[in-house]
């Protein structure tokens, strides 16, 4: 169902237009638009193209012309989700995204870039194909690589990769008449051969630089789009004909009264005119008209015979160089470019608690207050389910919102809850919800509820679960921003009873200690909020977050009928981390054991030791380390753990980065199981393993 209040504005692709927007919003909030603002892309980062010739050519690491589109969506107080676009129902207004609901939106703005045309060889764009394809490739003694193209990218690209391959046979393949002779003749010097395009070979190595299409989706959603190129049409104020609600800019759009060719250089002097037409619309003020210059200085990047960079600056017919200073003029114009993303300021916030399970309330005064409202008992020997007569187990659990994509966060909300049951042996059957919805329009509470009843559908359906109910609460302080942010779910959870559930309390000495999936996501949410995490780090984590552990508790349950295990100890671990939750098993087994850890063995999300090393932590993590006395053999405990280094003489900070790891709040993390040795090995030797053997459970006499 449509959106009926003009709220939802909804940016439809990370191009460099809507990239320059994000930063117009970081720079100035109070022009921001009003309401709920969600940007859509199938990556959370993008390329700058201006240096994409430079990357290829070996001047740039990847990590210098990417701008990271979730920490820019932070700070300009954005939504993200990272989807891929399907098209646009344009009666319905909804943006249509692949395997996940649509998106209502009372604006929408399309920024999604050009691909290369149909034709033979791999395309240049999407780019990340291609760097991927450039990246396997072999050296001299391979093919000749060969470029289809007879524009000036394709000529770029060409001269970029005889300085990534000083060696290989490069062939040019275009029409003769279209490529300026002094380039030409720039090809012939550097060993390039300049052919024909009827010379192709069809099945050798590639790339195809055939000028650029617009994604297909927009012309079948019915808009406006021109015959040969799929761009969309638009007025000078950026809106597309016919639809006063939808903007274009960047290469997948044309001014219909001012065509120019699809080129970075339009996608980033539009930002100007559609980030104030955007807030305008909205507000219904006058918008403001673009009319762009007939043609703009364009800076091709090269090499001499001698592999020494330089560059043309070429304006219409006429053409300045090759030239070294030309070059590196260029590469101050692009770094500048760079600079100013990240120069962009954090927005204000009065703190930085973490959210998602870092959220929870840390275990002394948990403690304390079970003891004073008379449960002690739940506080000794916890489990993470209780049973409901013979037949079903049930268990709660909930977060404020970790990120901003409301179906996301469902979907990691259900996945979270749902490991409570998973620990004790079974799948979740049924779920009621209590959600909290940010003060706001109803039109967009209506939109955010929608979606995260779809991310919860989606974490909980595939295991057989049925969300049955639930409630939805208004919250009654300031809503932040974004919106989704506001939002927090709880859940309680239901699954039927195995004969044997498993318990926290069954650790027996000679057991082997297993863990499901690396840890790490606390730290990394925190480096998040502070601009310090990698962006290929956080997609890494949410992948694994976002995928369901319910069929390793299928594989187990299967695995102990042909092993006759008949007993077997295991919990989740969450916002305690490792060591807390490690020693609540040990806590609950009621024996006198402890448990050597091997140092090497603990998995760690990519980057998450790095940032740990850096000191960022979790705002709940101080409290955790109280769990770090167990690991102190000074004290009389019950229990213990030992820590078992390989060899000595390891870097302080690298020691102390393993003990943070051990302490860090998870979210959607992972199964701790201590099983027979049979049941380990039988574990680690099938295909699709996804355990990783951490230590062994000894007698505290040993």
């Amino acid at each position: 169902m449509p959106l009926t209040s003009p709220q939802h504005l909804v940016l439809a692709g990370g191009g460099h237009s809507h990239a320059l927007v994000l930063l117009h919003w970081c720079m100035h909030p109070q022009r921001r638009p009003s309401g709920l603002i969600t940007l859509v892309n199938q990556q959370s980062s993008t390329l700058y193209s201006g240096m994409m010739p430079g990357l290829i050519a070996g001047h740039y690491e990847r990590s210098a012309i990417s701008i990271d589109l979730r920490r820019l969506c932070d700070r300009a107080g954005v939504s993200l989700v990272i989807a891929e676009i399907t098209g646009v129902d344009v009666s319905q207004q909804q943006l249509q995204l692949r395997d996940r609901p649509a998106l209502s939106f009372s604006q929408l703005s399309i920024n999604v870039g050009g691909g290369t045309r149909p034709g033979p060889l791999l395309a240049i764009k999407p780019l990340e194909p291609a760097l991927e394809t450039l990246d396997a490739a072999q050296g001299p003694a391979s093919p000749p690589f060969q470029l289809l193209g007879s524009g000036l990218a394709a000529m770029e690209v060409a001269m970029a990769l005889r300085q990534r391959w000083p060696k290989r046979r490069l062939q040019v393949l275009h029409r003769p008449e279209s490529v300026p002779s002094r380039l030409l003749s720039s090809l012939s010097q550097l060993k390039i051969d300049v052919l024909p395009s009827t010379a192709l070979n069809p099945s050798g190595p590639g790339l195809r630089c055939t000028g650029s299409q617009a994604p297909e989706w927009l012309s079948t959603s019915g808009l406006p789009c021109c015959p040969d190129s799929g761009r969309v049409l638009t007025l000078a104020s950026l809106q597309v004909l016919g639809h006063p609600a939808i903007f274009a800019a960047g290469d997948c759009a044309v001014i219909n009264e001012h065509p120019r060719p699809p080129s970075g250089v339009w996608a980033v002097r539009a930002a100007a005119t559609l980030a104030h037409n955007l807030r305008a619309a909205s507000e219904g003020d006058r918008l403001r008209q673009w009319r762009p210059q007939r043609r703009a200085l364009q800076l091709l990047g090269g090499v001499n015979p001698e592999g020494c960079p330089q560059a043309w600056a070429l304006w219409g017919g006429i053409q300045i160089g090759p030239h070294p200073w030309i070059w590196r003029w260029k590469q101050r114009i692009d770094r500048q470019f760079m600079e100013r993303f990240d120069q962009a300021p954090a927005m204000e916030s009065e703190a930085m608690d973490c959210r998602g399970c870092a959220a929870k309330l840390p275990a002394a005064p948990l403690e304390a207050a079970l003891e004073a409202a008379g449960l002690k008992s739940l506080g000794t020997a916890p489990e993470d389910a209780a049973s409901l007569g013979k037949d079903w187990l049930q268990s709660v659990d909930g977060f404020p919102a970790l990120i901003s994509d409301p179906w996301l966060n469902g979907r990691l909300t259900a996945l979270h809850a749902s490991s409570d049951l998973w620990a004790c042996g079974t799948s979740v059957a049924s779920a009621m919800a209590v959600i909290t919805l940010p003060k706001t329009a109803a039109a967009l509470q209506q939109e955010l509820l929608s979606q995260t009843l779809s991310g919860l559908r989606s974490g909980f359906e595939p295991q057989g679960a049925q969300l049955i109910g639930g409630h939805t609460l208004e919250a009654r302080s300031e809503a932040p921003t974004p919106l989704s942010l506001g939002l927090q779910v709880s859940l309680s959870v239901n699954g039927k009873r195995p004969a044997r559930p498993w318990t926290k309390g069954g650790l027996r000495a000679g057991d082997q200690l297993l863990l499901s999936r690396p840890l790490g996501t606390g730290v990394l949410f925190a480096a998040a909020m502070a601009g310090a995490a990698q962006p290929e780090d956080l997609d890494h984590a949410l992948a694994q977050m976002g995928t369901s552990q319910h069929p390793i508790v299928e594989q187990l349950q299967t695995l102990i009928r042909l092993e006759s295990e008949t007993l077997l100890s295991c919990t989740d671990v969450t916002g305690f981390g490792l060591l807390g939750h490690l020693g609540e098993m040990l806590q609950a087994s009621h024996h006198r054991l402890q448990v050597v850890l091997d140092a090497s063995a603990i998995p760690a999300l990519p980057g998450a030791l790095k940032l740990l090393k850096a000191q960022h932590a979790s705002s709940l993590a101080p409290a955790n380390r109280r769990s770090w006395s167990l690991l102190d053999p000074t004290k009389d405990h019950p229990a213990k753990v030992i820590l078992a280094r390989a060899g000595s003489g390891g870097a302080p900070e690298d020691d102390q980065a393993l003990l943070e790891l051990l302490i860090d709040p998870q979210t959607c993390g992972p199964l701790l199981l201590g099983c027979s040795e049979s049941m380990a090995n039988a574990l680690l030797q099938a295909n699709d393993t996804a355990w990783h053997h951490i230590g062994v459970v000894q007698s505290m006499q040993e």
